[in-house]
């Protein structure tokens, strides 16, 4: 029996295929560093194996499928090269997967994750559906009708893919290791844009995104009048957000969800339009919003004495900013403490004013190291620059973490798409 070894399973986009591969009743292992990462958790659930990395995992009977952050040259590429194995980017290999299923690629920025994990939440609810979550949840079921999965822009990997669907919730400039400008970006999405063969739900309040040209229809959702899909008399509460849709101008439903900010109201905007391209029943799409619960390590809420505590994977400053803007909507009368780690130095050099700014939107601001991730461990610059550019910033590390007792009845948000989690635990330990 062909064994699938994962090359780096720890990876959001690895560990969820690989749960799709093991749920499809394949046999399945992997490897990586031996540090504990929140994506291991769903792979232990069901017994997945996990070693450290070593040439010696390398096998006759395998296909290698290895993560797009391990060069060529890695000891077990290597050894499987040697072998003569099937060796098999995660891209890649995704891209022959969904060619089985209806596919919806869900892509942009940001909010994939977040649209990605409501799209596959609500169609569950309708039709058998597999999906990969970019919070590393994966679910495989052998007669789905859909696979929805994330598909990110990063080094253009989106372009192996050909899928009936795509969502596009808006195009940014991110990633500025690899893109050049806002407009390279912006040609990476129209070249995937070409490659969608049925249509695609793309975000109308997105300037960049009213330029995209495709051979199949363009479907706008948004805020703004000229979308196909509007949100009109949007309320929110301290509980959610409850808003109407109009379709061209008609009326069409009325919608709750129990999430908060602007973007949370893009996102399922995104989802009930395609339902209503898919002829997904309304009253199935209104049930499954209004009991979706979230994905990981998004505005993950927790209470801690008199404190909360919220895990956000906010890395960029959009995100930082429409995150702020959620906490003040559930938590209107408490003070609101950024405890931010950046990630990548590139990330930081680009967008050191732009982070300034959006955390400035904090009544507080902890900064911590830069991390640095697997592509890029070091660089002249150090979070001391980014300090300066913030009033009253403080630098914190896990030796002076419990500071933050000080900020009595206060909500404190850990961001960063690095090892933020690090601080949050020896906080609660402290």
């Amino acid at each position: 029996m062909t064994l699938y070894h994962f090359v780096g399973i720890k990876g959001t986009g690895m560990s969820a295929l690989a749960q799709v591969l093991h749920d499809m009743n394949l046999n399945v292992q992997g490897s990586d560093v031996e540090k504990t990462f929140f994506t291991e958790a769903p792979l232990r659930d069901r017994g997945i194996k996990i070693l450290p990395f070593d040439s010696k995992n390398i096998e006759t009977n395998m296909v290698v499928i290895a993560g797009n952050a391990f060069p060529d040259t890695h000891p077990e590429i290597e050894k499987a090269t040697e072998l003569g194995l099937t060796v098999i980017r995660y891209h890649k290999f995704l891209g022959e997967l969904m060619s089985k299923y209806t596919s919806i690629a869900i892509t942009g920025a940001h909010g994939k994750t977040s649209t990605t994990g409501l799209l596959s939440h609500v169609l569950t609810g309708s039709e058998p559906t597999s999906y990969i979550i970019g919070d590393g949840t994966g679910c495989g079921e052998e007669n789905s009708k859909y696979f929805v999965f994330e598909a990110c822009e990063y080094r253009r990997h989106f372009l192996s893919y050909h899928p009936d669907y795509a969502i596009m919730t808006n195009i940014d400039f991110d990633h500025p290791d690899y893109f050049s400008s806002i407009d390279d970006v912006f040609n990476a999405f129209q070249e995937m844009a070409l490659q969608v063969k049925k249509g695609i739900i793309a975000c109308g309040d997105d300037e960049n995104l009213q330029r995209i040209q495709a051979k199949v229809p363009v479907v706008f959702y948004g805020l703004n009048e000229d979308n196909d899909f509007q949100a009109k008399n949007v309320v929110k509460s301290t509980e959610g957000t409850t808003f109407e849709v109009y379709v061209r101008h008609d009326y069409f439903e009325k919608f709750t969800i129990p999430t908060y900010g602007t973007h949370s109201v893009l996102n399922a905007l995104a989802v009930i339009a395609l339902c209503d391209y898919e002829g997904i029943d309304v009253e199935i799409v209104k049930e499954q919003l209004k009991v979706f619960g979230g994905v990981k390590r998004r505005f993950a809420q927790k209470a801690f004495g008199t404190q909360v505590l919220i895990d956000d994977y906010a890395h960029h400053p959009t995100e930082i900013r429409v995150t702020i803007e959620a906490t003040r909507q559930k938590y209107p009368d408490r003070e609101i403490v950024a405890i931010f780690q950046p990630h990548t130095f590139t990330r930081t050099k680009t967008f050191l004013q732009d982070f300034a700014n959006a955390l400035s939107d904090a009544d507080k601001v902890y900064l911590c190291d830069i991390f640095g991730s697997a592509r890029e461990n070091s660089g002249k610059l150090t979070i001391e620059d980014l300090r300066v550019k913030i009033e009253n910033a403080e630098i914190i590390c896990e030796n002076n973490i419990d500071v933050l007792k000080h900020h009595e009845n206060s909500v404190l948000i850990f961001m960063g798409a690095g090892d933020v989690q690090k601080f949050q635990a020896a906080y609660e330990n402290c």
